[in-house]
């Protein structure tokens, strides 16, 4: 069931609205509103990996973008600190046969995942690095 929520702004902020709407992907205002929302409250309480509490248990998805070498292979499910629960790799990624991207779907107490993180960034041909926390939930699911 929906409901109205209404709020005020200023007239520079309202008259760039929709652009700002537009500009970032979405095609619905309230859809725009909701991920704005939920994204600020969640980097609010939470932050980003680098700066999340220690103890604090994240889940996300680790996401690895590198020039594969000859052997070379990313081992981060060759860790005892944090859970790996899917692992996806892709080769000749665009244009380019050299690009891989691996996905791993990861769980642990953030120190853990920052530091697979950290060492990821610094390992040889990786040109980027990302970790997407999965969404705050106050109680599982099932």
């Amino acid at each position: 069931m929906s409901q109205i929520i209404s709020f005020s702004a200023d007239k520079e902020f309202a008259a760039e609205f929709d652009n700002l709407i537009q500009k970032s992907g979405y095609k619905n205002r309230s859809r725009f509103i909701r991920d704005a929302a939920l994204f600020f409250a969640e980097i609010q309480q939470r932050g980003d990996l680098l700066n999340m509490d220690d103890n604090l248990e994240v889940e996300g998805h680790l996401v690895v973008y590198y020039q594969h070498g000859a052997e070379q292979k990313l081992m981060v499910s060759r860790t005892d600190s944090i859970e790996v629960a899917a692992y996806h790799h892709s080769s000749r990624l665009g244009h380019s046969c050299h690009s891989s991207v691996d996905v791993v779907h990861v769980k642990g107490e953030a120190r853990h995942v920052r530091a697979v993180f950290e060492q990821l960034q610094n390992t040889s041909n990786v040109d980027k690095v990302n970790f997407i926390s999965a969404p705050m939930r106050d109680t599982d699911c099932c």
